[in-house]
This record gives C-alpha cells, structure tokens and sequence, in this order.
C-alpha cells in the first residue's frame, strides 16, 4: 500500500522540523560538489548557516545556465562509482542538463510514483500502460517504477505507433496509461479511423498526463472523449522528473512532496519572495538525493501556492496548474504572450483539431505571428465560406485573448508534425 498517512497527513509543524533536519543534510552533502563546495566557500556558507528553514535565503540560486557551465560531473556529490543512472533534460530550450542518482535516489523516485499513482486511485491488479518516451527522458522510466512498486501490470509501450498503442490497450485490458496530452488528442483521431469507441471498447479508468503543459479546457477534452479521469502531474529532470508534484482525486492542485522538496516561489524579477496565493516562479531545493543535491533551482515555472489545506486530508501543500514558463514567454507589439493562452481559446471552439502551431517571423521590424491550425476535414469539403467562417471565429477568439490580431492558416488534421516528446508549439524565425 502506498497510502504512506503517517507523512502524507503530517501536522505543518512536524513536517517543517523533518524538512530541517533534511535540509541540514542537504547542505553538508552538497557541499562535497565541485560547485557548491566553492560557492559555498566564498559566501562562507556550512551546514552551520542553517538554523531554520529560512536561512535558505543565504544561499544563491542554482540555475540551468549553472549546470551547463559546470557540464558534466561539476554538480555530483559522491564519487562516481557510487552513481547508477543519468537522465538528461531534452535541451529544448539549449544544450541539454544532465542529473546523476545514486540507487538510493532511484528508490526515493520509484516511491514518489508509487505515492502519486497510489493517491490518484491506480492498485496492484492494474494493467499500466505507459505511452511515455524510454531513455534519457525521464518520463517513462519513472512512472514504470513506480507502478511496479505498487504491484500493477506494466506494457512498457514507448511512445508513437498508435495503431498498435489500441492494440496492446484492447488485448491486454489496459486500465491506466500515461499519456502525453497532445498524443492523447492524436490517438483520438486513430480511433476514429479505426472505428473504435474507446469508451465502450477499453476499459481504461485513468490517465496520468504529464511531460508538456496542458490547458484545463485540454484536460476536460480528453476526459470527455476517453470518459475516464485524467490526472495532472508535474515534474523536471532537476528534480528527478515526474513525482513531483501530482493531483489527488479532488483535482484541486498537485500536492507537491515537500519530505522530498522545499518549496518557495518567488517574483521572477525582484527575485523575493511572494506571499501563498500570490503568482511566482517555483524554486526547489531537493531534500533527499544523494547522488546531485541541488539548492534553490530555479525552475522557470510559473505557479502559485494554493493556501488553503486540501479536503483529501494530505497536508503537503498544494501548487496551481503551470501557467507557463518565464522562458517561454513571448513578446509580441509589446504584449506578453504564452502559447498556453492559444490552446486554452483553440479548445473552445468547435471544429478545432488537436494541433497547432505558433509560427513568428520578422519582416522589416515588424513582427508577425500565424498560428497554424488543425480542423476537422469536412471543412476542406470545398465549401470555402465555412472554412473561412471558422478561420474568422479563431481569429477574433484570440485576438480577445492575446489582443493582437494574428493570421491564422486551417490546416488538415496530422499535417503539423508530431515528435515522440514534447509537442513543439512555437517557431520563432525572427533574426536578432
């Protein structure tokens, strides 16, 4: 059983004086590391600087750009022959980052996921089917664990080839996948070609979404086409990747596991910190890996703390939905922008597929944005005053969304490549 009550339902107080005594160890551990070991000594920081959770404020930020400088072993706090697997960021965003973890972190792992799984109602007799990308990502390997700690059946799927992903989960009565949300909606459309309802003709109860942001309009789209519960989950390599954070059955919010994380959210520009309710972006510190401790990571996530303690009786606080990445903001005739933004209008509007994607140019100086779309095919049957009507409707949507007027081209539904990973939403081609 991985209802572990005795940590999930600590009172605040007990659980701040574990997470102390973690913290503690953290920074005596992190020391060992090539990098914190010198930052540590020039601010003139030790674990004796570390009389309550507060005093983490005494210690500096730890960024992307930091684990790349300090590529590949600068941030490892044990020797090497204690280390037993490297997961990779999918350096989307640059060149990749790497984390290292000794066995006794991948078991900390495993069990997170066990937790995440266990909370959201998936039990030993279960049949996990899991749709999520193998090797350096982090992502199907994690829940795979996971699920076997909890004693369910695990069809290590892979990501892609749909036709047999129906296959497996009809032939072997899947009742839980991980899915991306984006893969999800294409599966969709398999379905319909196949002519299977998979309502009626599987019998899957319940999805853990996860890997690439995702609307609240996305999630419902999917549960109401699949008719089962749909979970988000939230998690990076820095971390240790999924487990992070993970919704119980209210759906209210992921309860983020602060025995393993200690949590802060702070104002991306001020960098201080912002009251519990109050929008920021989320910085972590692990608490119990060995193998790479890292301090005050700044995630680039934006989120907030959701004060108030959740119905479900767990006590680790709970955090919003990402709204976006600090990162991935785009700025457009001086208006802030999130791709998130376009898909929460997109999925509102009736006809519209399961893909799209932002596409900036420049011509002059001037900016340009299309947003390429994917719609139903019957309005390509060659009656141009519907397509253009619906191509109108997007356009005002978003333009009351994002208040600039972007041009917006139909597309065909799969003609916009899909990846095995994160679904691409945004193709900048502006030159500096």
């Amino acid at each position: 059983m991985y209802w572990e009550k005795d940590v999930e339902t600590l009172s605040r107080a007990k659980l701040e004086k574990l997470q102390l005594v973690q913290l503690k160890d953290t920074i005596s551990r992190a020391q060992k590391s090539f990098y914190y070991g010198k930052t540590f000594k020039e601010k003139g920081l030790n674990v004796n600087s570390v009389k309550s959770l507060h005093d983490i404020n005494k210690f500096s930020f730890t960024t992307k750009d930091d684990l790349r400088e300090h590529w590949p072993y600068g941030f490892i706090a044990v020797p090497k022959e204690e280390l037993v697997r490297m997961h990779s960021s999918s350096g989307t965003t640059g060149r990749a980052t790497v984390v290292f973890h000794t066995a006794h972190d991948i078991a900390v792992w495993a069990n997170l996921l066990a937790r995440c799984m266990y909370m959201a109602g998936m039990r030993k007799g279960d049949v996990f089917q899991n749709m999520m990308t193998y090797g350096l990502f982090t992502g199907g390997l994690g829940f795979h664990y996971g699920a076997e700690k909890i004693g369910a059946l695990v069809i290590p799927a892979g990501a892609g080839n749909s036709k047999r992903q129906i296959q497996l989960m009809r032939d072997f009565e899947t009742t839980v996948v991980h899915v991306i949300p984006s893969y999800a909606l294409h599966l969709s459309a398999v379905f319909n070609e196949l002519k299977i309802n998979p309502r009626k003709d599987t019998k899957v109860k319940i999805a853990f979404l996860g890997a690439e942001p995702h609307t609240e309009k996305m999630r419902k789209k999917i549960e109401e086409i699949y008719g089962y519960k749909a979970f988000n989950s939230y998690g990076l390599s820095e971390m240790n990747g999924p487990g992070v954070a993970f919704e119980c059955p209210y759906q209210n919010g992921m309860h983020i596991w602060e025995d393993s994380f200690l949590v802060e959210i702070i104002n991306p520009k001020t960098l201080q910190p912002v009251a519990d309710g109050e929008e920021g972006e989320l910085v972590m510190t692990t608490l119990q890996r060995e193998g790479m401790p890292l301090i005050r990571y700044r995630t680039k996530d934006l989120t907030k703390i959701i004060p108030e303690p959740c119905v479900c009786g767990r006590t680790h606080r709970r955090i919003e939905r990402i709204k976006g990445r600090t990162d991935d903001m785009l700025i457009l005739k001086g208006v802030n922008i999130y791709p998130m933004q376009v898909e929460r209008k997109l999925m509102e509007i009736e006809g519209v597929g399961t893909n799209f994607l932002i596409v900036l140019d420049r011509e002059g100086f001037n900016d340009l944005m299309t947003v390429k779309v994917e719609v139903d095919r019957k309005y390509f049957s060659g009656d141009m005053k519907q397509l253009d009507a619906l191509r109108k409707k997007i356009v005002e949507g978003l333009k009351s969304e994002i208040l600039i007027t972007p041009k917006v081209d139909l597309v065909e539904p799969d003609s916009i490549p899909k990846g095995e990973g994160k679904a691409v939403r945004v193709v900048d081609n502006r030159k500096d």
